[in-house]
């Protein structure tokens, strides 16, 4: 094998580690995103319930293992924030979900283009 095919056997070596590693990364962000979906859906849920609650109920939150009271006002407050940071969340992964896609389709062109190149210099002259 001629020192550039090896020089093209390893380009395609590290372009392939370098893809994989792009794959696991975006396999992480893909997950991020589902648990936050997850997430956001439960605080919709307890949203929904806060608004057939009369302004005098009762409501509790879990503190370690403790429940203490909390005032509605207070409880419908933090549900609000904790869906906007989760939105903001999402927007983020998102951006970060289509970085790597991007990212990911031009390693796999490069690999494609090296794994060509590689055929093509052992395949040699014709």
């Amino acid at each position: 094998m001629s020192a550039a095919a090896v020089a093209l056997q390893k380009k395609l070596e590290a372009d392939s580690t370098a893809y994989q590693g792009l794959q696991k990364e975006y396999t992480k962000a893909v997950e991020s995103r589902q648990k936050l979906d997850s997430q956001l859906q439960e605080n919709k849920l307890v949203q929904d319930e806060f608004k057939l609650l009369s302004d005098d109920a009762n409501i509790y939150k879990l503190i370690g293992p403790v429940l203490t009271r909390q005032d509605k006002n207070e409880a419908v407050t933090n549900v609000d924030k904790r869906i906007e940071f989760i939105n903001a969340e999402i927007e983020r992964i998102e951006k970060q979900l289509k970085d790597f896609q991007e990212k990911i389709e031009k390693k796999r062109v490069e690999l494609v283009q090296t794994q060509a190149a590689l055929q093509q210099h052992v395949a040699g002259p014709k």
